[in-house]
């Protein structure tokens, strides 16, 4: 009777293991749904070429909607602690780890069309916030807007006394100095709020229209004043980055580093399609301040600036004027 040594068996175990790590795939964590625009623009495209550029190697596996834990504010948790390997998040939500990233959400600072490029040619001021979970992607949003829910807007005399949602600290202050009251959640909770009245309205991209269904609950949308952008990343956790080849680890930046391009792309389009969606629905209102109408708006939008690059201190000045081409 044949019989197979224990050092065979031994071995044979061994390459099971290894191929099986080698097919493993890592879990991405996206808190948004899988019908929206990003899951098929940017981050399938992301998980096919890291595929690719891996030759097979590194594969990531997509989990929308939440089913790596609900809440898109714990997305930076989940990927420093191991829950996913990837995760999509905003860094407004966990802003005092990011505060020199979010330089670049600032009104005036970035130009929509070229503003993820701009931030990568100078990526070198923000690489220190990344020790913890190493950066994959970065991209900035479409502007943000002001969808109401009653009040039409069309000076910040318009704002007072009313709770808009923010999301993130920066939007916040600006907000505040339009004569609003900021109220921080996050962008899964807008819906629900403005509906039952708990907020009157929302600063966000034009993508909320249909991404989010703003259209169904908002009456009016106030648009043309400097404001902040959204940028959203995708981070990866340090030990499997750090447990990757060198080979690998390119591989996955590479991918990222398109995946930023891919992101703002959807981005632009999606927000500019949701803001013309929104003036086709009956009954509803997309106000076009006018250069009189924007200039209180933009006043107090630079004041906000000059406050945050004073408050973040260190190269925040040097930052800012980096992406604006100074």
């Amino acid at each position: 009777m044949f019989r197979t040594s224990s050092a065979a068996l031994a071995g044979a175990a061994l390459l099971a293991s290894l191929a099986s790590a080698a097919m493993a795939q890592e879990k991405f964590a996206n808190f948004m749904p899988p019908t929206h625009p990003y899951v098929a623009g940017a981050f399938q495209p992301f998980a096919d070429k890291v595929k690719e550029y891996s030759n097979g190697e590194v594969s990531v596996q997509l989990y929308n909607g939440g089913e790596l834990g609900p809440g898109p504010v714990e997305q930076y948790s989940r990927v420093v602690d191991g829950v996913a390997e990837f995760a999509v998040s905003l860094p407004g939500y966990t802003a005092s780890n990011f505060p020199m990233t979010l330089v670049a959400e600032l009104p005036g600072v970035l130009d929509p069309a070229t503003g993820t490029d701009t931030i990568w040619e100078n990526i070198d001021f923000i690489k220190g916030e990344y020790r913890r979970a190493p950066l994959v992607a970065l991209w900035s949003s479409a502007p943000n807007l002001l969808y109401m829910r009653d009040k039409p807007v069309h000076s910040p005399d318009d704002l007072k006394g009313l709770k808009i949602r923010v999301p993130s600290r920066n939007s916040g202050l600006l907000i505040e100095a339009w004569g609003a009251t900021p109220v921080s959640m996050p962008v899964s909770e807008i819906y629900n709020a403005m509906q039952t009245g708990v907020i009157d309205g929302a600063f966000i991209d034009g993508t909320a229209t249909r991404a989010f269904r703003l259209g169904e609950v908002a009456n009016h949308l106030t648009v043309g004043m400097d404001a902040t952008n959204s940028p959203f990343f995708i981070l990866m956790n340090r030990d499997t980055f750090n447990a990757l080849s060198e080979a690998n680890q390119a591989a996955v930046l590479k991918a990222g580093r398109e995946a930023s391009n891919l992101g703002q792309a959807v981005q632009l389009t999606v927000a500019e399609a949701g803001i013309k969606a929104f003036g086709e629905m009956d009954g509803k209102e997309v106000i076009h301040l006018t250069a009189e109408e924007a200039a209180p708006f933009n006043a107090a939008a630079a004041k906000v600036v000059e406050q945050v690059v004073e408050e973040t201190g260190g190269d925040a000045r040097a930052f800012v004027e980096a992406l604006q081409g100074s």
